[in-house]
């Protein structure tokens, strides 16, 4: 049965883990270690990884655990083609996916079906043949396939010039994924408290005092904003700036179907997940949208490089979204309703043109899947910055508050791997030099901003 908020199909209908966590039926904490802002599989993994650490956290979503991209998003846990100042983090990502099952107890759908980033020609295959060499700096299993080779591991691949190939790459399933790490770390000592937007926060001297939600005042020593992207928003009314940007990525199901490939492939045409129910997640290769908010002017010339780097893979409109976003508030008293608690769950429309074009692409490169019907299909906002790259970072301006976001579409594979390096930075014993290139400030600095994939 589909989920009405998520998009996905619910794989365990039967799931209660909403009821447990819902503010109805689970009061306040008076005070916590560590608060943090967004229930996605960021906030999720960083509360998992403190409360393993014996530090109490306290998180707060203001719609549903992993309702919005975390839960939306292709489900890829993929190491090929990462910047590499991401890689040696979703390198040590991948294997705490492989130890998340057995810890959490549960199948959360991971496996290691490999990825493929397919060529329809020479041309195509020998630029992305030129990633071998950050793969072989960090002994990735990434190789060139073609021929028999890659038709064995793709049904269509005879009708490809090549792929690049990393056969340790997985997969997991968002609708279970994000939930199932909220439980583990609920297990482990967390609160998790779902239908509760963060208003604001409170300070004391300059430095972090409580969070202020809808249903009161809870004390907190630190501060994680794991808002995804309702970031900008929420730092914003505390006077910092984060230069981040929606896009929204239409993504379809199709039903169960012959099983072309074991893990997931990429062209600019089309891009395909196996799912564990015997169906696939498909989505546009190259195709996402912004619609254009007062923000997009603000924060325009930084991601101007991102722009120029990949000018067809982004399609602009204008519309209601700019005017709505011209009328919410920048600031708001604590006493007062927020703007998170006007919209819960964000739920844009699938976008009909890239639907057709999604579908005249499994047509013309993968015919064994097109009379496979799209059963149901959603948008994910993701949560976009000028390099492509997150924001894992300290505020100087507000001692112990920091910022989690940014994750540009990247967020879900890398989340465990992010997760516990923020648990780190928050309890002060991250490396500094991992962190560096992560920092908010590089926005405001003067760095240059080299665009990482957009892929």
């Amino acid at each position: 049965m589909p989920d009405r908020e998520t998009g996905e199909a619910q794989i365990h209908p039967g799931e209660t883990d909403e009821f447990a966590f819902h503010t109805s039926g689970n009061p306040l904490p008076e005070a916590a270690d560590v608060a943090i802002v967004g229930g996605g599989i960021i906030g999720s993994s960083t509360a998992y990884f403190l409360a393993r650490r014996g530090i109490s956290v306290a998180l707060f979503e203001k719609g549903r655990i992993a309702g919005e991209q975390s839960g939306r998003n292709w489900g890829w846990v993929r190491q090929q083609c990462r910047a590499p100042l991401e890689l040696p983090l979703m390198m040590q990502s991948l294997r705490l996916w492989q130890e998340l099952p057995a810890e959490l107890g549960e199948d959360i759908g991971f496996r290691q079906g490999g990825t493929l980033y397919l060529a329809e020609n020479e041309t195509e295959l020998a630029e992305l043949a030129t990633w071998l060499d950050v793969a072989h700096t960090h002994k990735l299993d990434t190789k060139v396939v073609a021929g028999r080779e890659l038709k064995d591991l793709f049904a269509a691949g005879g009708r490809f010039a090549g792929a690049l190939y990393t056969a340790s790459d997985g997969r997991a399933e968002p609708s279970r994924a994000g939930r199932a790490i909220a439980r583990g770390a609920a297990r482990a000592g967390a609160r998790i408290v779902s239908g509760c937007a963060v208003r604001g926060i409170e300070t004391a001297a300059g430095r972090v005092s409580g969070v202020v939600t809808e249903h009161g005042r809870v004390a907190a020593r630190a501060v994680v904003c794991a808002a995804g992207t309702w970031t900008r928003l929420f730092c914003g009314s505390l006077g910092i700036r984060v230069p981040q940007l929606p896009v929204q990525n239409t993504v379809a199901r199709l039903a169960p179907a012959r099983r072309v490939l074991d893990g997931q492939a990429w062209t600019h045409a089309i891009a395909i997940r196996r799912r564990a129910d015997g169906g696939y997640t498909v989505a546009h290769g190259h195709a996402s949208r912004h619609a254009l908010i007062p923000a997009s002017l603000r924060y325009g010339l930084k991601f101007l490089p991102a722009f120029r780097s990949s000018p067809d893979s982004v399609r602009f409109s204008l519309g209601a979204d700019f005017v709505r976003a011209l009328a919410t508030r920048a600031r708001w008293p604590l006493d007062a309703k927020s703007p998170f608690e006007s919209e819960r769950v964000l739920g844009p429309k699938p976008d009909a043109r890239i639907l057709r074009e999604m579908r005249a692409g499994l047509e013309h490169w993968l015919p064994e899947l097109a009379g496979a019907p799209f059963v149901e299909s959603w948008v994910g906002t993701i949560d976009a910055t000028p390099d492509v790259l997150p924001i894992m970072s300290a505020v100087e301006s507000i001692g112990d508050f920091y910022v989690a976001a940014g994750f540009s579409g990247h967020g879900f594979g890398i989340g465990p791997g992010a997760g516990k390096l923020i648990a780190g930075m928050v309890s002060g014993d991250a490396d500094p030099a991992v962190l560096a290139g992560f920092r908010l400030g590089r926005y405001f600095d003067g760095s240059p901003i080299v665009p990482g994939p957009a892929i």
